[in-house]
């Protein structure tokens, strides 16, 4: 349809496995995670990255919230340099892969420390090799984020809420025609009318434990109230309108490794400060105040087990 925005899915897809057979070992020290708290996909990765453990494998680099046309940056590290890397710009790491690298820059990385190149930036493939080919370095109580039992499942729901959520606010905010924006909009709002009635009473999107499914739709609903309702125009109801969804989101919240990895005023810096476009004036808002994401959410009387068999990841 014309108006309709098109995500460039095309990414540097190399894999990191035990036996090296896609051309990188699981090694540790040998990689940097390179992320941004604004960016909803470089959050999953994060948010899977804490749960399992990998501190002392994987480091993590962070990018600051404002970006240029060619790259994010690292504005917010002294001298704007990742102190690991030695760069200003992710684009570095990238362009010392191929000088020709066409298209964007985007978070989140994983890179070589030594060579200080991109391995990849394939944000799906990155949190799923970090749950199934990183196992040695877990933690001991890692959670299963890919239980076997639920992976048929699993792809089908990430696959709806990837398509008409995580991408359904971007092709909604970035629709440049009336009907393109109309269309996006109505498929966001049902989808989301399908997840409020599917956790009204199961505490977990796919069987009884956090999963994969869980990160991937959470980074969407806790920037929906800062973000998306206004900047986006997804604006039929806000999060805290939807009971299930609102007190879903309050219970990862509040579960370490999710709220703890969320800076609010990063994430408005980003969105309004970015896209032009939209915001031209790069003004900022003020609000929203705090909606009450600590407040009790109630969602333990559905049962389920966060962790399985499992245990929290120490307090950040």
């Amino acid at each position: 349809m014309t108006g309709s925005f098109k995500r460039d899915m095309n990414y540097l897809g190399d894999r990191i496995t035990p036996d090296c057979s896609e051309g990188w070992p699981v090694q540790a020290g040998k990689y940097r995670l390179v992320v941004a708290h604004a960016c909803p996909w470089a959050n999953r990765s994060l948010i899977t990255h804490r749960l399992l453990g990998l501190d002392s494998a994987i480091s993590v680099g962070t990018a600051g919230p404002l970006h240029d046309a060619s790259s994010w940056n690292f504005h917010l590290d002294p001298d704007g340099l990742d102190p690991v890397l030695g760069i200003h710009k992710l684009q570095e790491a990238f362009f010392n892969r191929d000088p020709e690298y066409p298209r964007g820059i985007t978070v989140p990385a994983i890179v070589d420390i030594e060579s200080v190149s991109i391995v990849t930036n394939d944000f799906a493939q990155i949190e799923a090799d970090l749950s199934t080919e990183w196992t040695a370095f877990h933690r001991d109580g890692a959670p299963d984020l890919w239980p076997d039992e639920h992976r048929d499942e699993m792809d089908e729901v990430n696959q709806l809420v990837f398509t008409d959520v995580n991408n359904g606010v971007y092709k909604t905010g970035f629709a440049s025609s009336q009907s393109a924006y109309e269309e996006s909009y109505d498929t966001l709002f049902a989808r989301l009318d399908w997840l409020e009635e599917r956790l009204t009473d199961r505490r977990f999107l796919v069987g009884d434990t956090i999963t994969q499914a869980d990160i991937r739709l959470w980074t969407t609903l806790v920037r929906f109230d800062a973000v998306y309702h206004g900047h986006f125009k997804c604006n039929r109801n806000k999060l805290t309108d939807m009971p299930a969804l609102w007190a879903y989101a309050r219970d990862l919240f509040q579960t370490p490794g999710f709220g703890d990895s969320i800076d609010f005023e990063q994430i408005k810096a980003h969105y309004y400060g970015v896209h032009t476009g939209i915001n031209p004036t790069g003004v900022i808002p003020k609000g929203p105040r705090d909606p009450g994401w600590t407040t009790p959410h109630g969602r333990e009387q559905l049962g389920g087990r966060p962790f399985g068999d499992g245990t929290p990841p120490p307090l950040a």
